[in-house]
């Protein structure tokens, strides 16, 4: 690889990075090329971005970025790596974890995850990121309980109405 090349994935990464609050540092080491074809697959149906790069360059971009930001990440750069990235933070969680049950193959191994500032080191995160609430189930949860208590209230006016109704009735 030209240098004039290793510039061009740099500034590609540098890009992703900035444009992603969420990414993955995967071990693809050992699958083949038809696992890869079905990893990238399933990420393209989710849009979530598969890149593999070279350690060394995924590093350059991050420094170049914010050196201290990443610190936490740089110790997972070694052996094959895939990089996922994803505007939902849950998704690479849920693809790595489905393919890993559908092959019944250990890799991609998750190495490390960045997500919204916070780093996740070691595969034993894997479970503990495909629970976590994205943005908009957060939301969601929220507005639900916001609503619950409207709907108590205005079930019970209701009712309290509907009963006015039936004595006024009666009274008749």
């Amino acid at each position: 690889m030209t240098k004039e090349q290793k510039n061009e994935v740099i500034e590609f990464l540098k890009e992703k990075f900035s444009q992603y609050n969420n990414f993955y540092i995967t071990d693809t080491e050992s699958l083949t090329v038809e696992q890869v074809g079905k990893l990238r697959k399933a990420c393209f149906d989710k849009n979530v971005e598969l890149k593999v790069a070279k350690n060394t360059l995924i590093k350059k971009a991050l420094e170049a970025i914010d050196a201290e930001k990443y610190t936490g990440v740089y110790e997972s750069l070694h052996n094959v790596t895939a990089l996922l990235f994803s505007e939902n933070p849950k998704d690479p969680a849920l693809i790595i974890s489905s393919f890993r049950k559908a092959g019944n193959n250990e890799k991609p191994q998750l190495k490390a995850a960045f997500i919204n500032g916070d780093i996740y080191s070691g595969d034993a995160n894997l479970a503990t990121l495909t629970k976590i609430k994205t943005k908009d189930e957060l939301i969601g949860e929220v507005i639900g309980l916001l609503q619950s208590p409207a709907k108590r209230v205005l079930a019970a006016l209701l009712h309290h109405h509907e009963k006015q109704a039936e004595a006024t009735t009666a009274a008749e």
